[in-house]
């Protein structure tokens, strides 16, 4: 079959029902032929493309695979990027946002959207529609150069001096692509090479120019595109089979070596926390602090931030997790950094009776990263909370019983009958600020592991209130950062939530909620390893990025955080008596004990420094690089998830080492 550029597509019937449009962008002729695949248990096929190019002259010619739903409404998935709309209206952080028939590219608002493909966990873009969806799958990488994932909905008008043609016409302008659909048709494209329109996010609120990679073909040259594809029934968690199933088949292609073994990741990450991130004056964790010592900030301070949040990026779970570490390893000094720190946050309550959100060198204590002024975020709060609880179950301690006492009684005086906790509470009245979003999701966890009657009456008034955000598939709010976006941190606090209340409960309904919950937060796991430039510090030190979690589609980096619940999806596993969810624990365990100095000078870093930050993608930095920080929740995390798996069984552990 023949195909100009720039012309009608190629329609491709899908064995299984539909069809699979291909059209080259670009002027020239391509011959095509093509061939399906086996159908796999989800109704996935690969479909293998051989094109060659016909014309007379070099030209350069992206093509274009897609696949189109009806879809007044349409619901979208790129596993790690692009989530429904994407960004809620109300969110005061810009970054891409889906809207009908938009055109705002200043604002970072359009109905059609392009993405390089290792900005997302599986190179993958699903859509769903009136009555069912679709989805297409690539690799990160192709014969063609770096893959692009697209979707499109009642995009712009076209040229008007070419006449449309049905939801095919396609043009190719500076911006990228401009795609003409019938009224209320959804299309998922991939392009290779890839194309970032209508413009390219960078991490802040200032868009960057769309760009395109570029491959110019010579007369006779051919190439074989292979990409899979299938229907999609209406039900939008059916992308979890689809991923799951995708995994399995990435995984021999995708190896991860871990540098250490459990036990020697724990001692180096407390090391960081106690060596670095511990000030005894007056018992904090600072929550960062710079690789290179001999740097000062522009006041001939150290970049060292004098601060510490009480939960989240610092304080009281990995003050916990330190302690559990010091226990186990007769530490004492660690020992008494944790409690120092612990302590230290429990004789500060805000005037309100929860914790404060942040404490500050220059200033005391303070509210949360917030907009909103006197703000307490629930998140941070309730996650403080949490590993509280879990703290006294090692040190009983009457002044943090009181303390954490005083937190959840706080939060029972507040919550709204139809179970909502709130979000943003005031430091000095208590009174809820925004109820929007789920970030009360951490309280579930922590009033249900406190043991009181009323606590768990409490979680699981919650747990009925939160579970619509799990079920919408769309779960956003917990990071103080990032306002109302939705991140891997959301489904984290919904697994560590809904695990919580099946562990009190047994009752199914919410073993239920954390499996979806886990399915969710696994769509932001990397399944493959992002190939990075030889001189690139990535690259050169070979990091497997397979286990890693995008951190959100705001902020486009690799980060470690899905380790807070590591015992969790163990759990999932034992409960469900399917290994999947421990496997995929295992993974983002064995994947950051990757890149760990184990000795001063090692990465450029000293013992335990740990960084927060590794580039899979140019966003904030180029690709391949990683934040010269560390953080302290970066060390925590890795040490609790540590702390977590030699607790259950120092064998398991070896033989995950």
């Amino acid at each position: 079959m023949v195909i100009a550029g720039g012309g009608e597509p190629l329609a491709i019937i899908d064995p299984d029902g539909g069809s699979v449009s291909v059209e080259v962008l670009g002027e020239g002729t391509w011959s095509v032929a093509w061939r399906w695949g086996e159908r796999l248990p989800t109704g996935r096929r690969d479909l293998s493309l051989d094109l060659r190019y016909d014309g007379a002259e070099p030209a350069a010619g992206t093509v274009r695979v897609s696949r189109s739903v009806a879809a007044r409404d349409p619901w979208w998935l790129i596993p790690g990027l692009f989530y429904g709309e994407n960004r809620p209206a109300a969110c005061r952080r810009i970054f891409p946002r889906f809207e009908p028939g938009a055109d705002r590219p200043e604002e970072m608002v359009s109905a059609r959207w392009g993405f390089r493909a290792d900005r997302a966990a599986t190179p993958a873009v699903l859509v769903w529609g009136d009555g069912g969806g679709a989805a297409l799958i690539a690799d990160e990488d192709s014969p063609l150069g770096p893959a692009g994932l697209a979707i499109g909905h009642e995009a712009p008008a076209l040229d008007p001096h070419r006449p449309a043609i049905g939801h095919a016409e396609s043009t190719l302008g500076p911006d990228g692509p401009s795609f003409g659909h019938a009224e209320g048709t959804a299309t998922v494209s991939l392009l290779f090479p890839y194309q970032e329109y209508p413009v390219t996010y960078y991490g802040s609120a200032l868009a960057r120019p769309a760009e395109a990679a570029a491959h110019v073909w010579r007369p006779g040259e051919s190439h074989v595109l292979t990409v899979a594809t299938c229907a999609l029934p209406a039900d939008r968690h059916a992308y979890a089979p689809l991923l799951r199933e995708d995994r399995d088949l990435r995984r021999p292609a995708a190896p991860v070596e871990p540098w250490e073994d459990v036990a020697e990741a724990a001692d180096i990450a407390a090391e960081g926390l106690y060596r670095w991130h511990y000030d005894p004056d007056p018992g904090v964790l600072l929550e960062t602090v710079g690789f290179d010592r001999e740097i000062s900030g522009g006041d001939g301070e150290r970049v060292d931030r004098q601060a510490m949040h009480v939960g989240w990026v610092s304080g009281i779970p990995w003050a916990a997790a330190l302690l559990e570490h010091g226990l186990r390893t007769g530490r004492p000094e660690h020992v008494a950094a944790a409690e120092r720190v612990i302590g230290f946050i429990c004789e500060n309550l805000s005037p309100s009776g929860t914790f404060w959100g942040t404490w500050y060198r220059k200033s005391g204590w303070s509210q949360s990263w917030s907009h909103v002024k006197d703000a307490l975020h629930a998140r941070t709060l309730g996650e403080a909370t949490l590993f509280l609880v879990r703290a006294l179950r090692l040190r009983p301690d009457p002044a943090w019983a009181a303390a954490a006492r005083s937190n959840l009684d706080a939060m029972l005086a507040r919550q709204r009958p139809d179970g909502n906790l709130g979000a943003l509470h005031h430091a000095a009245t208590g009174e809820v600020l925004s109820w929007s979003g789920a970030s009360g999701l951490t309280w579930v966890a922590a009033l249900a592991e406190s043991g009181e009657p009323a606590d768990l009456r409490a979680a699981e008034l919650a747990g009925e209130y939160y579970a619509s955000f799990v079920d919408d598939e769309f779960i956003y709010g917990a990071p103080e950062d990032v306002d109302l976006a939705p991140t891997s941190e959301d489904g984290y606090a919904a697994v560590l939530a809904y695990m919580a209340l099946h562990r009190r409960t047994g009752a199914d309904r919410w073993l239920d909620l954390a499996r979806r919950a886990a399915d969710w937060t696994l769509t932001f796991r990397y399944t493959y390893n992002v190939r990075f430039g030889p001189r690139t510090p990535l690259g050169v030190y070979g990091f497997a990025t397979r286990g890693a979690d995008q951190a959100s589609p705001s902020n486009q980096h690799l980060h470690a955080y899905g380790l807070v619940c590591t015992a969790e999806l163990i759990e999932l596993s034992r409960a469900l008596g399917d290994p999947y969810y421990a496997e995929r624990a295992h993974e983002t365990l064995d994947c950051f004990r990757q890149l760990l100095p184990a000795a001063d000078g090692d990465l450029n870093a000293y013992r335990g420094m740990i960084t927060e930050r590794y580039y899979q993608t140019d966003c904030f930095q180029p690709k391949g690089m990683y934040l010269t920080l560390s953080h302290a929740w970066s060390a925590g995390v890795l040490l609790l998830a540590c702390e977590q798996i030699l607790a259950q069984s120092p064998v398991a552990a070896r033989d995950h080492g």
